[in-house]
């Protein structure tokens, strides 16, 4: 038994020392407690192997959920933001239309000032626009107008640069609930310039909160949002600025809604130097601890060498050619939906794969301005009735061109933005050093017929902790949201382990992992 026992604290410690080599001492352990964790960063991957790679999935097109064809609206409706709140889905919306003094000419909607437009809904899919009797349009008030210029004067030019969103701050007084973030890109307004403050009880009826502006240190002419992050417990406002000559975001966090500090670029870890349009950055509500962003991707093809006739295969040519006559970009820009994802709040992965592509529509595509994602997240029922909830984005499709801009809904699984994906042939990942709090490992994943998957829990030193090896654990397979993971003669539990720092070893074939979470038993 002797020679046993010194070969054992020989590997033993070779194993240390390769720990060591990689610094994966104890010290190093991420504390996650009982978050969920994503595949949306690096942040908790240490090693893959074999066929498995990160796979960035794309949101499911469905239907048409809005179309911008009242007379206050028309087909340069953007900067929308999207919530659920009182049991309802809220929409917030701008009415502007673009005629022949920005190159279309196949509309037949007079131009009209710009306005902020409100819609609503009981399921997500279908919409109404309530007649809200608060602005007169054309001699009316039966329609959906929540704030005209005349309400937000002089604070801005426009009210219909804006986000909104509800406030989750405890101290958050309930009058002041929803709230409208305003901006004013006029920089000749020395006084006005930057981005102030609405509020609201009900969503609907809007008030400045305060004659004052709480950021003036950007150039503000995009959809910039704020946001009561819970977890960092302070506001975290973004917004446009140039870095470089292109289009970025700046970010500025404070516990004062109406003083943030001079802000920061956001820097960008990985991901190449694309201009980003918008920044969408939010918490994902089902882990909140991760601030995901879904900014539009400005990219001029015009810049390209072949310029105009490669253009000519896009649809739309001759309103692109209308368009481009007052500015060649107007004609050559295209937009895309990305995916940034943040720790921090202030650096980001970006991934450069468009999260949501242009499309396959052989008319009113592939245009400057479309496939805007709108700021917010709501869940909602999925449409083969007895599978999970789903996530739905909403995104613009035929902006600057006729009467109307649509609004189209897409879905995505929950947690479903990335994934570990493996081949049938297989592959394993293995997480950094963990420290988690919990009696039990879910997992959010999905397999092929064939397919599954088999969970490992370890020692720092690579050695599989014992009745948690591979070999023991049961195999996974189907498609669920949460899962609990079990090993023969331990079952689900793994309470002993909390509180211990050790790495979790994935092994897939065919398979999906999107997320996993330890949860109380």
């Amino acid at each position: 038994m002797k020679p046993v026992r010194i070969r054992m604290r020989m590997w033993a410690g070779v194993m240390a020392a390769v720990a060591a080599w990689q610094g994966l001492g104890a010290e190093d352990a991420i504390n996650i407690g009982g978050r969920r964790e994503l595949f949306v960063d690096d942040a908790m991957v240490s090693t893959i192997s074999g066929g498995l790679r990160m796979v960035l999935h794309r949101p499911e097109r469905k239907e048409i959920v809005l179309e911008t064809d009242r007379p206050w609206e028309g087909n340069a409706s953007g900067y929308q933001s999207v919530l659920y709140a009182d049991g309802k889905y809220r929409m917030y919306y701008r009415g502007i239309h673009y005629g022949e003094n920005m190159g279309v000419g196949d509309t037949t909607v007079e131009n009209h000032e710009w306005v902020l437009c409100y819609a609503e809904s009981a399921d997500g899919v279908r919409w109404t626009r309530p007649e809200l009797g608060i602005c007169e349009f054309k001699g009316s008030r039966a329609n959906n107008i929540i704030l005209n210029g005349a309400m937000v004067k002089p604070f801005a030019p426009d009210p219909a640069c804006t986000a909104v969103f509800v406030d989750t701050n405890p101290a958050c007084p309930v009058d002041q609930r929803f709230k409208l973030v305003l901006t004013n890109e006029n920089r000749k307004d020395k006084e006005h310039f930057g981005v102030h403050v609405m509020v609201s009880e009900d969503g609907i009826h809007f008030k400045m909160l305060t004659e004052k502006r709480c950021i003036s240190d950007g150039l503000f002419d995009s959809q910039n949002t704020i946001f009561w992050d819970p977890v960092a417990r302070t506001y975290r406002a973004y917004y446009r600025n140039f870095r470089n000559g292109i289009r970025d975001i700046m970010t500025s966090s404070s516990t004062d809604i109406l003083h943030f500090p001079p802000g920061k670029q956001v820097v960008r870890q990985q991901g190449k130097d694309y201009a980003l349009y918008t920044n969408q950055m939010q918490p994902y509500y089902r882990a909140p601890h991760i601030i995901l962003g879904f900014p539009m991707r400005y990219y001029d093809r015009g810049t390209d060498a072949w310029g105009w006739p490669a253009m000519s295969a896009l649809p739309g040519v001759e309103n692109r050619k209308m368009r481009s006559a007052k500015s060649n970009r107007y004609g050559t820009a295209v937009t895309d939906g990305m995916l940034l994802a943040s720790r921090d709040g202030e650096t980001v992965r970006l991934w450069e794969e468009a999260f949501m592509r242009p499309g396959p529509r052989q008319k009113e595509s592939w245009t400057y301005g479309d496939n805007f994602i709108f700021w917010g997240l709501v869940e909602t029922a999925s449409h083969l009735g007895d599978a999970p909830n789903e996530i739905s984005f909403y995104s613009t499709e035929g902006y600057w061109q006729g009467n109307s801009t649509k609004f189209r809904r897409s879905t995505l699984r929950l947690d479903g933005f990335v994934s570990a994906q493996a081949p049938a042939t297989g592959g394993e990942l293995i997480t950094k050093p963990l420290i988690f709090a919990g009696a039990a490992l879910s997992i959010n994943f999905e397999t092929g017929g064939p397919g599954e998957l088999k969970v490992e829990i370890q020692n720092l030193d690579g050695s599989p902790v014992p009745g948690y090896a591979l070999a023991d654990c049961f195999p996974i397979f189907g498609d669920h949201i949460d899962f609990p993971v079990s090993w023969k003669g331990k079952g689900t539990d793994v309470s002993t382990l909390a509180g211990k720092p050790v790495r979790i070893r994935f092994a897939l074939k065919d398979a999906d992992l999107y997320a996993f979470q330890f949860l109380p038993q």
